[in-house]
């Protein structure tokens, strides 16, 4: 039911509330739509008639919390606020006192180490006005560890389906695909290469070697896929794409076998040329290094649960 908490603090004046709201900028924080009241003072208090009796600058953070302390009080401020990049918000802090005229040193304290396994620092943009910003020492303390695969293809077992249609673009893909598995550790008698008359045929043949796979238990450990649809060669062209997309995604998810994506879909000849290692790097070759990724994360995955 609880959606968030709120820390309302008086800027204590107009000249106040500005520098606040500027400091906090100034480090990146997210402002939110303030708030002002809706009847204007009058004037006097230096105050000139029309100001606002009451504003408010909100700054959100993506997590916070309400913390009682039982014992001492840590020597921090009441305000602390955790950053992923300490140093950096450091010198935010320092350019913005010196951008206001103020000696950093006055009002900023250097980074120092506590005995909790973090860093930190406080800064004052107001006087009466403090905050403590800090860091683990460990960067990911706190959040989940990703599990990510590696770029090793020793021992790994792979099949190629190739389309001889665009033959000019494929044949590229092809050897891309090749040299990115040779490169990682694969064998070449543990790499199959099939080919098909087109795109079309492709979700086919990768279905038939994956349930040869399966059944035969001469598993492979990933299917990659080439080809290449040129718009401007059949009205078609989406309804084949969709197809074989739909296909080669089927085929994967009904296996268990992963299947890397390396058809190319182009306006023209040009661009698909330069997909295949003229201008914009080869897509065989990385059709390649993500099959080899997703099967070392897949292993890792299965002995996680084991």
């Amino acid at each position: 039911m609880i959606k968030g908490i709120s820390f309302l603090r008086p800027a204590g004046s107009a000249v106040a509330y500005e520098r606040l709201a500027s400091f906090f900028s100034a480090l990146g924080f997210a402002s939110e739509r303030g708030w002002n009241e809706e009847t204007n003072h009058p004037g006097g208090d230096n105050l000139p008639p029309g100001t606002p009796v009451s504003r408010g600058a909100s700054f959100l953070a993506p997590i916070g919390n309400l913390e009682f302390v039982d014992g001492a009080m840590p020597k921090t401020s009441d305000i602390c606020i955790e950053v992923t990049a300490l140093d950096a918000v450091h010198q935010a802090a320092t350019a913005w006192f010196r951008g206001e005229g103020i000696e950093p040193a006055v009002r900023l304290t250097e980074i120092t180490d506590t005995h909790w396994k973090s860093r930190m620092f406080t800064a004052e943009p107001e006087p009466g006005h403090t905050f403590t910003f800090w860091a683990w020492d460990d960067p990911v303390k706190g959040k989940p560890v990703a599990v990510e695969g590696d770029l090793s293809a020793e021992g790994m077992r792979f099949a190629i389906v190739v389309a001889r249609w665009n033959a000019v673009i494929t044949e590229r893909l092809l050897e891309g695909a090749l040299d990115a598995l040779l490169r990682s550790g694969a064998r070449r008698e543990d790499i199959h290469i099939a080919r098909v008359p087109g795109a079309w045929e492709i979700p086919a043949a990768a279905r038939t070697l994956a349930n040869l796979s399966n059944e035969s238990g001469r598993i492979l450990d990933a299917i990659i896929t080439l080809g290449c649809l040129l718009r401007g060669e059949t009205a078609h062209y989406e309804a084949i794409y969709n197809e074989v997309t739909r296909g080669i995604g089927q085929s994967q998810q009904e296996t268990g076998i992963p299947h890397s994506f390396g058809v190319l879909t182009c306006e023209t000849l040009e661009q698909a040329l330069n997909r295949a290692g003229i201008k914009a790097g080869n897509k065989g070759f990385e059709a390649a290094t993500a099959a080899i990724e997703m099967v070392s994360l897949r292993r890792k995955l299965l002995e996680g649960q084991a």
